[in-house]
């Protein structure tokens, strides 16, 4: 096991690891990139638990790899401060327990809420605000990920095999060539600058990390028979493992993986909705994709889909680690990711269209009420959160009023 750099204060322990992160699970609104500033508020300046330089390189590994980048930089600053493997996985846990657990209980009262026409409104609203943040989503990407005619093109690509296929295979393959295309056309630009990343992971057991990540993904993509659970699973796991850019863009690959097979678009709008509302990564929406799953759905399929999801990710992280300084400086992976992450705002604008505004937006009023749901947050800046509560209570006035 290699040393951990003495860079901010001594090796915590445990439990003050998940005592941490608990809080931020419980207080974290705002998607990734609002965590990761939270995470540096809370990490670098108050609690002095990593520097600057340490933190900068976690964020950038975090941002090179599939995963949800936030719940990876969280394991990757519990790994730092609990001393290896058991204070990265307390970082995880008490980041992901609270909304996990919000939205498994909220799927167990949506059956009774939508059985009212009341309730049909606010899950009607629930939907229209899948449609705001979605589209604040690509908006924001395509500024970042796609400034250029190269990159531009290589998402317009993306959007065709999204389009052609109709599957999580279009999907992939569109991710593909995005990396392919960008190592012929994104070569411009250097490294981003960094220190000397120092993580308290062998590089015995980093190699075994990456092994067993590459093995369940092979097992994810093998049809797997008449086991509709374990399919299902598959499904989840292979969504989290080739998911670049993290965030919403799990959104198509999810959706090509599990709906209509186990889950009905209703649902799985529903539960985007509002995994808006709740703190804390929004990959949790996989528990509540495996309460709702059908017909065996439930607590326990919850509980294995959320570490489906996030375990590809979090084995990246643990794998690459002891590898990150070298890797860092090769500029033919960094344009591979432009390229890759090019793909994936094609992806998510496919998405945009096909499930989240087709199953949302029946006419102009639910036109209405998406474009203002788009305008709150990107141009005034409301939390997601609020545009969510507000759009549910515009469903639900709708229905009352008749409109």
């Amino acid at each position: 096991m290699a040393e951990i750099e003495a860079t901010g204060s001594s090796e915590g322990t445990v439990g003050e690891v998940f005592r941490a992160f608990l809080r931020m699970g419980l207080t974290c609104f705002g998607g990734p990139i609002a965590h990761i500033g939270y995470f540096r508020d809370e990490f670098v300046l108050r609690r002095g638990w990593l520097d600057e330089t340490a933190f900068g390189d976690l964020v950038a590994l975090c941002q090179f790899l599939p995963g949800p980048a936030s719940s990876q930089l969280g394991f990757a600053i519990g790994l730092r401060r609990g001393g290896g493997l058991a204070g990265g996985l307390a970082a995880w846990l008490g980041f992901t327990l609270p909304s996990a657990v919000a939205l498994v209980a909220l799927a167990k009262l949506v059956p009774a809420v939508a059985a009212s026409s009341l309730g049909a409104g606010i899950i009607h609203g629930l939907k229209l605000a899948a449609v705001a943040v979605v589209a604040q989503a690509v908006f924001g990407m395509a500024r970042s990920l796609t400034p250029d005619a190269p990159r531009a093109a290589i998402a317009l690509l993306a959007v065709a095999f999204v389009a052609i296929t109709g599957s999580v295979g279009g999907q992939i393959a569109g991710i593909a060539a995005g990396a392919l295309l960008g190592l012929w056309l994104c070569r411009t630009g250097t490294s981003p600058p960094g220190g000397h990343l120092v993580a308290p992971v062998d590089s015995r057991a980093a190699a075994v990390a990456l092994v067993f990540f590459a093995v369940l993904l092979a097992l994810a993509l093998i049809p797997v028979g008449d086991n509709p659970a374990l399919a299902f699973i598959a499904a989840i796991y292979r969504s989290g493992a080739l998911v670049f850019g993290g965030g919403h863009v799990v959104l198509p690959l999810l959706k090509a993986g599990v709906v209509p097979q186990w889950v009905t678009n209703a649902d799985f709008l529903t539960g985007y909705g509002l995994a808006q509302a709740v703190p804390g990564p929004l990959f949790t929406f996989a528990a509540w994709l495996g309460f709702m799953a059908r017909p065996f759905g439930g607590v326990l399929i919850a509980a294995v889909a959320l570490v489906a999801i996030f375990l590809p990710g979090l084995l990246l992280v643990y794998g690459v680690l002891p590898f990150w300084n070298r890797l860092r400086g090769l500029i033919a992976a960094e344009a591979a990711l432009r390229g890759a992450n090019a793909a994936v705002v094609g992806i998510l604008a496919s998405a945009l269209y096909d499930p989240v505004w087709t199953g949302a937006v029946a006419d102009v009023r639910d036109f209405a009420l998406a474009l203002a749901g788009v305008l709150a947050l990107i141009v005034w800046r409301l939390p997601p959160w609020l545009v969510v509560l507000l759009l549910a209570v515009a469903g639900a006035a709708r229905t009352m009023l008749g409109l």
